[in-house]
């Protein structure tokens, strides 16, 4: 058990630690050696980077060194990142044999490994994280601890002001004062719908019932999402302390989190941090001494995308099979086993501590007029700076891709990015300029999402696109309303039609008339939104649903069924590379004479266009 004063000394002893990660003019001789430990990075063997460390540490007896673990930097496309504080020098792509030169070179002789320094987009060499362009539009609120520090030590969370913001509530708020500075700041929440996060706490607080919950939606299921993983892993204590502060503030003594199984470091790092703040007597009975009991639990989900609907996650934390709810009444009301409950997600909550820190008129400054604060997105697909990012909202989805995404590989050009996941839409170049909000983007048929942000050059199908997402959505479809169980299958046979060369005109009609009246007639937001990429690839693209089904031709080459791979005669040379490297024999030929393709046997696999040194085939 630890005392408030007993807190505030951790925090004082500890202060030197702050200003080594944060202060990069600090003078000192000591060094902090911070590497990612990161899922991306943990695959990449950051955990042997960490060990090869400490024992080139130990065997030359470096007492003014130390290495810490830390979350997501972000910049995923440069993992494992290894960073040395305080003069913030940034090491990319690093590998176990590395470590004993960046101890020798730089930590003892106080020079920079050069060939081991990022490289900017443009091949620039960059000495510290905050020249790199990838950071220099961010804002990190969510992620703010996230890559700074150990996220297995409390005395971290602690030293950097965490637990401060729950003493302040405890000790000088009452509830209606956190909710009033919580709905003025302007906070929504981040799990998709944007509903007012203020609203919500005040519907449960004044909801009717003795015992109430708060409960953590960690059931992040959206293809290419890793925005709360990458919290709970970087920064659990954050999450712990809001969901302490929304319990104090709408009546409620216990919470759970709802956390995908998929998630083995999160839900380990998560469970550290609550076996820790018991052990401070942060969590349990009377915090403080201030009459204020909460004790939090993990729950596990099995999987299945629909739980992450509110309703639907309650039934699953119940024991039951994960199906949504018909609503009202909402969980507000009546959520788990019949009781008030406040549900929102782990970015929502990870800026509620800074919130009450800060203020609401510093949150609220940050953003657009409607749309407060920052979000964090998971920015992926055919991007160069693959990586998660945190940017006030507003900024322009041309700033994401090409400011901090760095472009498109391979110099290829933009085509589409796709938000908010299998709910979401295909954002086209024609609104490259638009702002990442939650109402421009459904001006243009988007949606915001949890932050999946995918990004498609110029050879994706974007028929192929929605065909992806809808064969997703009929997977994890629970099968309780027939527009959801039944529609989907229907438009995803439609689409399959489409994609393999034996679709007709009025297919394209069908496709929207049910994706419309899906929309209408689902009973969640699985369903109500599973229609979303077909309905905005067909407002933006609808010249490549014509293309295949009046031309049997797909434009970009992806659907294999119409796709003809041919050799150019006048530039072909006879090499034989292709015919060599064909997996099925398709290709014939005589040295020096033009090679042909038998296209009854091509399987359209790409590899003869990938091979051909004289680019003389393609689709």
């Amino acid at each position: 058990m630890k005392t408030l004063e007993e807190i505030e000394k951790i925090r004082e002893e500890k202060r030197r630690e702050l200003d080594l990660r944060v202060n990069i003019d600090c003078k000192t001789i000591e060094k902090h050696i911070l590497v990612c430990r990161g899922t991306g990075c943990t695959s990449s063997k950051s955990p042997q980077i960490i060990e090869n460390f400490n024992r080139i540490i130990k065997e030359k007896d470096l007492k003014n060194v130390k290495v810490i673990q830390t979350g997501c930097f972000g910049l995923c496309a440069k993992g494992p990142i290894v960073i040395i504080r305080p003069e913030d020098t940034f090491y990319a792509n690093c590998s176990v044999e590395d470590c004993e030169e960046i101890i020798n070179t730089h930590i003892i002789n106080g020079k920079l490994v050069e060939r081991l320094l990022c490289k900017d987009i443009d091949q620039t060499v960059v000495k510290r994280l905050d020249e790199l362009n990838f950071y220099k539009k961010q804002k990190r609120i969510a992620l703010k601890n996230c890559g700074v520090i150990n996220p297995e030590d409390i005395d971290e969370y602690i030293t950097f002001d965490g637990y401060k913001a729950l003493e302040k509530v405890l000790k000088e708020m009452t509830p209606d004062e956190v909710i009033k500075e919580i709905t003025d700041s302007g906070l929504r929440g981040r799990g998709g719908a944007g509903f007012p996060t203020g609203k919500k706490w005040e519907f449960t607080k004044i909801a009717q019932g003795e015992q109430k919950y708060v409960v953590c939606n960690a059931d992040e299921g959206d293809p290419g999402a890793f925005m709360d993983r990458s919290i709970l892993e970087g920064d659990p204590h954050s999450v712990i302390e809001a969901m302490m502060i929304a319990g104090f503030s709408i009546g409620a003594n216990k919470g759970y989190i709802y956390v995908r199984a998929e998630y083995p470091i999160a839900v380990q790092r998560f469970q550290t941090a609550i076996n820790q703040a018991k052990e401070y007597g942060i969590l349990g009975k009377n915090i403080w001494n201030t009459g204020f009991d909460f004790d939090l639990e993990i729950r596990l989900g099995a999987g299945a995308f629909v739980c992450g609907e509110e309703t639907a996650l309650l039934e699953s934390i119940e024991g039951k099979r994960g199906q949504p709810r018909v609503k009202p009444p909402f969980p507000a009301n009546k959520g788990l086993w019949g009781k008030p409950t406040l549900i929102n997600n782990v970015e929502t909550y990870a800026n509620v501590p800074k919130i009450i820190l800060n203020g609401a008129k510093w949150y609220s400054s940050i953003g657009t007029e409607k749309s407060k604060g920052t979000k964090v997105f998971a920015l992926g697909g055919n991007v160069n700076n693959v990586g998660l990012v945190e940017v006030p909202m507003g900024t322009t989805l041309r700033e994401i891709v090409f400011d901090i995404g760095g472009g498109i590989p391979d110099g290829k050009g933009f085509k589409a990015a796709q938000t908010g996941g299998p709910s979401g839409g295909c954002i086209p170049s024609e609104h490259l300029d638009t702002p990442i909000d939650y109402e421009s983007l459904a001006q243009i048929g988007s949606m915001m999402g949890s932050g999946g942000l995918i990004v498609m050059d110029d050879s994706k199908c974007m028929v192929n696109l929605a065909k992806f997402y809808l064969g997703f959505t009929v997977d994890e479809s629970c099968g309780k309303c027939t527009p959801c169980r039944i529609g989907t299958k229907r438009m995803l046979e439609i689409l399959e039609r489409i994609t393999e060369g034996n679709g007709e005109e009025e297919d394209i009609n069908k496709l929207e008339k049910l994706a419309l009246n899906i929309k209408k007639a689902s009973v969640c937001g699985l369903g109500q939104t599973a229609p979303n990429p077909v309905l905005s690839t067909l407002k933006y693209f609808k010249d490549e649903y014509i293309a295949h089904v009046r031309d049997k031709k797909c434009p970009a080459g992806e659907c294999k069924a119409l796709a003809n791979v041919v050799i150019d005669k006048d530039k072909c040379k006879g090499c034989g590379i292709c015919k060599k490297n064909c997996p099925v024999g398709a290709i014939s030929g005589e040295v020096k004479q033009p090679h042909k393709i038998d296209q009854d046997v091509c399987i359209r696999c790409g590899v003869c266009i990938s091979k051909c040194p004289f680019k003389a085939i393609s689709k």
